[in-house]
């Protein structure tokens, strides 16, 4: 259901967005305003959804929390790539360059290296009760970064506009078609991410399975390896 939903959904972002008028400043790049701020969006959702996953676990030990956890790094990761590579494209007509070392910029960057870097170290750790735990503390360090990413073109000087949807002067916010792709692409990002969270942990509970086999396979060889042959007395 989910799945089915999240296809509709997108589908009818990218449909809006295509039919966007074009803006006088930034003409065709403008529609990107129906992906890039929702991708930003469901970034956020998924790092919190592995934060809170994280904090489950660390609590009660139980593996589902774990699955969640790295679950909402990798999609947390695979948003924010989004967002990176959305708004180099939208900043190019503006600023002239494909990147800037803008303080939105560099902290969602930083915020795609340690997700990757986060989910980077999982994978060369043993499976086990350490490499959860490391995950979650992770997990639960990454999300105040999100602060950090949000505010940063108020704490600092920056040339990424500030929120146009939810701004108090009525005379900056977008235009309403803008608007109502944006608010569109936010619904359909968050049943998009829930979606891959829910597939992505269950990958992971296969997985895991997978290992344990292997694993009870690999004892059962080794013992067998080390009795003695049939018919053979010492």
């Amino acid at each position: 259901m989910l799945g089915w939903a999240s296809l509709v959904l997108v589908g009818a972002t990218v449909g809006l967005g295509l039919v966007l008028p074009r803006s006088q400043e930034q003409a065709e790049y403008s529609r990107l305003i129906a992906v890039h701020p929702p991708a930003a969006w469901a970034s956020y959702v998924a790092v919190g959804v592995a934060a809170v996953a994280a904090v489950g676990f660390l609590l009660t030990r139980r593996a589902g929390w774990d699955r969640v956890t790295i679950a909402g790094l990798e999609v947390g990761a695979v948003f924010t790539a989004i967002t990176l590579a959305t708004g180099s494209i939208w900043g190019r007509p503006t600023w002239g360059v494909w990147w800037e070392w803008d303080a939105r910029l560099t902290t969602e960057a930083l915020l795609l290296a340690v997700l990757l870097g986060t989910v980077a170290l999982r994978r060369s750790l043993a499976p086990g009760l350490g490499r959860a735990v490391i995950t979650s503390v992770a997990a639960v360090a990454t999300v105040g970064l999100l602060p950090v990413v949000h505010f940063s073109v108020q704490w600092w000087r920056s040339q990424h506009q500030a929120g146009t949807l939810l701004a108090p002067d009525p005379a900056t916010n977008a235009d309403n078609p803008y608007i109502v792709a944006m608010l569109v692409g936010f619904v359909a990002f968050t049943v998009l991410l829930a979606w891959m969270v829910v597939q992505r942990a269950r990958i992971e509970g296969l997985e895991e399975e997978a290992e344990g086999v292997a694993l009870e396979h690999a004892i059962t060889e080794r013992r067998a390896e080390g009795r003695p042959a049939s018919g053979v007395t010492a």
